[in-house]
Parts: C-alpha cells; structure tokens; sequence
C-alpha cells in the first residue's frame, strides 16, 4: 500500500496531493526563516480558521494544525470561554458534498466556496485542488491574516501565485518538483517551515503542527503556544522563533 501511495503521489503533476511518509533527510533542520511580523488578534470575538478539504487531502496535514488551534487557551483574554478560546475551526470544500480524504475517512464540509465565511486563517493542505478551490484560496488570502499551506499544499499557493517571488519549502519528495515547475519560488530545504508576513508554507505531515503553533505564537506570544504544545503533549521545538 506505501508503493502504491508513493506512486500515486508522485505521478501525477496537476495532483495537488500529499506526502509520503518517508524518513526526513539527514541533516534537516527543525528552524525557520523567522519574520518579526506579529500577527494582531481582535480585541473580542473569534478568529476563523478556514481548513481547505478535497478527497485525498492528507489527514495529518489538516488535523494536526486543526488540533493545534483548537487547543489554544489565552488566559488575559475576557473570563469567558468564547474569549479564552478564540480560534473558530472550519472545513471548506469545492461544493458541499461529502469527501474522501486520506486512508477512506469520510469529511462532510462544513461549507462549499460558495457559503464559506471569510477567514482570518487559511489552512491548505496537501489535497486535490480545482479551479474553484484556488480562486478562493486566492481571492480570501487577500483579506486574512495568514494563509499557510502544510506539504504539497505549496502547489495550490503557487498556483494562485501567492508564491510569485517568495521563498516556500514543501515536503522534501517535491522540493525538486516545486522548483521546476515553478522557477519564480525560491525553494528553501532542510526548513520546517518559511514564513512571510502573511503567507507561509511547511515542510510535509507534522510540520504543519510546527507552523500551526508558529502562528499561535505570532498571535498571543511564546507562553500561549508552549501551554498549547504541553497540553498537546508535542515536544517538537521547531516552531519556535527567534523572540
């Protein structure tokens, strides 16, 4: 089944699909290319977080940052629970029929491109993309804070050209192929993650955890999202920036 999922991985290059689970090259470094950008939450009221689903979209690649968000306390925030957990989670498909995604589990979006409120968080993972899907990854990353993609979910930024310019890494299977198909991205490797002010990308499957609690970090600093991987039991340390 791992050759097969490999093969199907790689063969197609209009596939926006995830990573294998191959073991990380020797060497790869769990750092980031840090931005001083922080990221401003509202005074009250929730942030959204939009998380893109197709079929084949890799669980990790979306539950793993969805466990990261929905696991965020902030204390110093108003008493009440609404307030202390401030991220509002999302499913958002194509159309709003159920879909496949890695493995056989079965996802009924929360809502189609069409119905989706506008989100502060875009989550993108490794996943079969369409024209509508990328049309809307493009037209709502203009508004929200920060658009992250998780794996092969790189692609579906390049190709709404959020990447035009930028330096982006992508699981290390496609690395190659990210540059060669989009020769304007400056690919980093050997990164968990690389960030823009209000685009970032990551490496595949866990590293989206590592960006996930990054961005906790630029909304309400280091403690919020060192509470939030305690309690995830994480113990990974590449998400942490210099500050």
């Amino acid at each position: 089944m791992l050759t097969d999922r490999r093969r199907f991985l790689g063969g197609t290059a209009s596939l926006l699909v995830g990573g294998a689970g191959a073991v990380l090259p020797s060497g790869e470094r769990a750092v980031t290319l840090a931005t001083p950008f922080k990221l401003t939450p509202p005074a009250h009221g929730p942030i959204l977080v939009a998380f893109v689903v197709s079929d084949d979209a890799t669980v990790i690649d979306f539950a793993g940052p969805w466990e990261v968000f929905q696991d965020v306390m902030v204390p110093d925030r108003d008493e009440s629970h609404d307030e202390q957990m401030p991220f509002r989670l999302f499913t958002v498909a194509d159309r709003s029929d159920p879909v496949r995604v890695s493995g056989g589990m079965r996802i009924v979006p929360d809502y189609s491109v069409d119905e989706a409120p506008a989100p502060r968080v875009i989550v993108v993972p490794a996943h079969r993309s369409t024209p509508r899907l990328l049309d809307w990854i493009r037209d709502r990353s203009a508004q929200a804070d920060i658009t992250m993609s998780v794996c092969t979910g790189a692609f579906a930024l390049a190709r709404a050209g959020l990447l035009k310019g930028r330096a982006a890494t992508t699981h290390h299977d496609f690395q190659d192929r990210l540059a060669r198909e989009f020769p304007d991205v400056e690919v980093r490797r050997g990164l968990r993650f690389v960030e823009h002010d209000r685009i970032a990308t990551s490496g595949g499957l866990t590293s989206g955890i590592d960006l996930a609690l990054r961005v906790v970090e630029r909304y309400f600093g280091r403690p919020v999202a060192e509470a939030t991987a305690v309690y995830m039991e994480y113990q990974g340390t590449g998400w942490r920036g210099p500050n």
